[in-house]
C-alpha cells in the first residue's frame, strides 16, 4: 500500500480490468530419433523450416545401421512436417553407438582427420560428419610503420592486437631466411620509456619492433585463418567462419567467444562418451567440427604446423598475388558412422543431474510448448526382430504425452501391416493422450527416386498444425489432404475400415476425385469420453491456457476479492471461445459455468492456502456419421 507521508497530489495507475489469458500454441512438435549428423545432448532449440533442420541435423542420405541402408525416416518426418503446414519443430536426436569389438575405425561415430600436430574431428557423431574442411590462410597488409619525429623517426604498427599471429620478414642485418611465425605482444621498452611489441617466435629474445626497419624492407602482416566445412550433401552450401585467429588467447574485439569456439576450442574432456566439450554461448549447435592441437602450443605454433604441412604454402602465402585456393590446406573427415540402429533405451533417454545433460525423450521435458510428439521410424521392423524395442516406444511416447499433461502421441503402425495386424497393435494401446494412424504413406523418394513407404507420423503432425491455423483446434484433424501422397501401403476400403474405426485406428483413404485423405480422428482410449482427438487436444489446449493465465493468482490474499477475479478471468476466456464457435450451446451459461467462492472450498482448503475453482465447458465433438433421413409423402401431406 502506498506511503503518504507530505501534504500533495498523489497520481497513481490502478486496472479495474480482470486478467486476461492468452491461447497457448497447439502446433509446435517434438520429434525423436535417429539422423545423420547433430547435437545428441545439447538443449534444443527451435526448428522452423528444412533448411534449418539439414544444417543442424544433417542431410537426407539415407542412414547405414547395419550391412543394408535403412531410410532417412526422420528426415522424411520433418520434411513432410512442413510440407503439410507445420511451423514449429524440436528435434531430439538419438544415436547409439557400435557394439565393441566392432571392426570400424571410430566406435563412437566421430569424424577424425590430422594436419600434424593438429588434431580435427566432427563435432557430432554420424556418417554426416564425414566432411571435407578447407583451412585458408590470409596475409594481411603490412602494418610496420615509422612514428615521428621525422628526425629520428622509430618503427611502429598499426592495428595490432595482443597476442595476434603475425608473419615477419626482416631483410635488415642478420638476415632472416624466409618468414617467421611470432605471436605480437605488448610491453613497456625501458630503454626508450615508449610501450614496445615483441614477436615470440620461439626464440629466447623474440623480435623486437625495435629492430625492424620498414625502410630496408623489414615487414610485419598479421594472419588470420577462414575455415569453410562442405557438408557431405552437395546440394548443402557449406559453412564459412573468415577471420580468424589463431591464437587461444586472442581477444578480438568483443567476438571471440565464436572465434574461440570455431577455430580453437576447448580440448575434449577424458571419458566423455561423444568426445566433445560444451561450448559457450549457444555456439555448439551451430560448430560443425572441432579443431585442437596435442602438446603445448600457441598460435605461432599453430601457424607452423599448418605451413609444414604444405612445401608451398609459406610461399602462396607471401606472395600478395596468390589465390585463395593455393593459400588452403583440405582435409577430409573420415570414419563417421550411423552406429547402431537406437533402440528403447536411447529413445527414452536419460538425464544427468550432475551435468545437466538430458537425451531422448528426457530433453522433451524441459520444453513447456511442445504440444506435439512423435518417433517416426520407430516401429520400422515392428513384425521381425525390432518388435519389442518398438512397442516398447510407442508405451515411452504415450507415458511422456501422459506425465506431461498437455501433449498427445502421434503413433504409427508398422510396415506392411494387415487389418489384423493393425488390430492387434491397437489391442495393446490404451490412452486418452494417443492417436494411432495406418497404414504408411507412399511418396516419390527424392533420394533414390523410388517410390517408398514412410510413416504416418510426420504427415499427420503436419496436418494437425494445419489444421489449427486454418480452422481451430477444436476442430477434428481429419478429411485433410495429403500433400506429398502418391499412394498408400495399402488401399483400404469402407468395409475394412468399419473394422478399425471403432477401435480407434485412424485410417487414409484413397477418394476417386478427391484424392488422399486423413480419414480418421479417434484416440486409443477405451473410455468413451475422451473418443475425440480434438476433445483430447482442445482440453489440453484450455487447461494449459488457463495453467499459465492464472499464475499471477498464487500467493495472493485468499479471499472473496481474489475469487472474483479468478472467476472474472476465466469467464471472459471461455466466453471468448464460445464466441468463436468452440463450445456448444446457443447461450453462454448452456456453453460453460466457472465457480469459484465458499460452495468450491471448505475451510480446510482456505487453511491450507488452496484456491479450487470448478469449470465446466460443453465442447464439440465432431459429426462422424452424417445422416440424412428421407422418406416418401403426399402432397398435401402437412410438414
Amino acid at each position: 500500500m502506498p506511503e503518504y507521508l507530505a501534504p500533495g497530489v498523489y497520481v497513481e495507475e490502478v486496472s479495474y480490468r480482470a486478467k486476461s489469458i492468452e491461447g497457448v500454441s497447439t502446433t509446435t512438435t517434438g520429434f525423436v530419433g535417429p539422423t545423420r549428423y547433430g547435437p545428441v545432448d545439447l538443449p534444443l532449440d527451435v526448428v522452423t523450416g528444412l533448411g534449418e533442420f539439414e544444417r543442424v541435423y544433417g542431410d537426407r542420405q539415407q542412414m547405414q545401421f547395419g550391412a543394408s541402408p535403412t531410410h532417412n525416416y526422420l528426415w522424411h518426418a520433418a520434411r513432410a512436417f512442413f510440407e503439410e503446414g507445420g511451423k514449429r519443430l524440436y528435434v531430439a536426436r538419438v544415436f547409439k553407438e557400435l557394439a565393441a569389438g566392432t571392426p570400424q575405425a571410430n566406435k563412437n561415430g566421430i569424424a577424425k582427420a590430422s594436419i600434424g600436430a593438429l588434431k580435427l574431428c566432427a563435432r557430432f557423431p554420424g556418417a554426416g560428419g564425414n566432411m571435407r574442411v578447407r583451412v585458408t590462410l590470409t596475409a594481411g597488409a603490412n602494418v610496420l610503420a615509422l612514428d615521428p619525429p621525422i628526425a629520428n623517426p622509430v618503427p611502429a604498427v598499426r592495428g595490432v592486437l595482443e597476442t595476434d599471429v603475425v608473419m615477419v620478414n626482416r631483410v635488415s642485418s642478420p638476415p632472416t631466411p624466409g618468414v617467421v611465425a611470432a605471436v605480437a605482444h605488448s610491453f613497456f621498452d625501458t630503454a626508450s620509456g615508449l610501450q614496445s611489441w615483441r614477436f615470440d617466435d620461439g626464440s629466447a629474445t623474440g623480435i623486437l619492433l625495435s629492430t625492424l626497419d620498414p625502410r630496408r624492407g623489414d615487414t610485419v602482416q598479421v594472419i588470420t585463418a577462414t575455415v569453410s566445412v562442405y557438408p557431405t550433401d552437395a546440394n548443402l552450401s557449406p559453412w564459412v567462419y573468415s577471420g580468424l585467429a589463431l591464437d587461444i588467447n586472442h581477444q578480438l574485439s568483443g567476438a571471440y567467444d565464436s572465434v574461440e569456439a570455431q577455430f580453437r576450442p576447448y580440448p575434449p574432456q577424458p571419458g566423455d562418451p561423444f568426445e566433445h566439450t560444451p561450448l559457450p554461448l549457444g555456439q555448439a549447435r551451430t560448430i560443425p567440427i572441432v579443431i585442437t592441437m596435442s602438446g603445448a602450443h600457441d598460435g605461432a605454433a599453430l601457424l607452423k604446423t599448418l605451413l609444414s604441412a604444405d612445401a608451398g604454402l609459406a610461399a602462396e602465402l607471401a606472395d600478395p598475388k596468390s589465390t585463395a585456393v593455393n593459400r588452403s590446406i583440405d582435409v577430409m573427415l573420415t570414419g563417421g558412422n550411423d552406429g547402431q540402429r537406437p533402440g528403447a533405451d536411447e529413445y527414452e533417454g536419460f538425464a544427468d543431474v550432475a551435468s545437466t545433460r538430458k537425451t531422448g525423450l528426457k530433453m522433451l521435458e524441459d520444453l513447456d510448448d511442445i504440444s506435439i510428439v512423435a518417433a517416426p521410424g520407430s516401429t520400422f521392423g515392428y513384425g521381425g526382430g525390432y518388435h519389442d524395442d518398438a512397442s516398447t516406444i510407442l508405451n515411452l511416447l504415450i507415458a511422456h504425452a501422459a506425465s506431461m499433461r498437455y501433449r498427445i502421441a502421434v503413433l504409427d503402425s508398422g510396415e506392411n501391416q494387415s487389418v489384423a495386424d493393425v488390430r492387434d497393435l491397437r489391442a495393446r494401446i490404451d490412452s486418452t493422450y494417443a492417436a494411432l494412424y495406418y497404414p504408411w504413406v507412399t511418396i516419390l523418394d527424392p533420394v533414390t527416386g523410388t517410390e517408398i513407404n514412410l510413416p504416418p507420423s510426420g504427415f499427420v503432425c503436419g496436418i494437425y498444425a494445419r489444421n489449427d491455423i486454418n480452422r481451430a483446434v477444436y476442430k477434428a484433424p481429419a478429411n485433410e489432404v495429403v500433400n506429398l501422397a502418391i499412394g498408400f501401403e495399402t488401399l483400404l476400403n469402407k468395409a475394412q475400415q468399419d473394422v478399425l474405426n471403432p477401435l480407434g485406428v485412424n485410417c487414409f483413404r484413397f477418394f476417386e476425385g478427391r484424392g488422399y485423405r486423413l480419414w480418421g480422428a479417434r484416440t486409443v482410449s477405451s473410455d468413451p469420453e475422451w473418443k475425440y482427438v480434438n476433445l483430447r487436444r482442445y482440453f489440453a489446449y484450455l487447461e494449459h491456457s488457463i495453467d499459465k493465465g492464472t499464475q499471477w493468482a498464487v500467493f495472493e490474499p485468499n479471499g472473496d476479492q481474489l475469487w472474483s477475479n479468478v472467476r472474472r478471468t476465466i469467464s471472459d476466456f471461455l466466453l471468448n471461445e464460445w464466441q468463436t464457435g468452440a463450445l456448444l450451446g446457443d447461450k453462454p451459461e448452456k456453453a460453460f459455468f466457472v465457480r469459484c467462492d465458499r460452495s468450491t472450498m471448505t475451510q480446510n482448503d482456505l487453511d491450507n492456502g488452496r484456491l479450487v475453482c470448478l469449470i465446466g465447458v460443453a465442447p464439440l465433438r465432431p459429426a462422424e456419421y452424417v445422416i440424412f433421413r428421407i422418406g416418401q409423402w403426399t402432397a398435401d401431406a402437412k410438414s
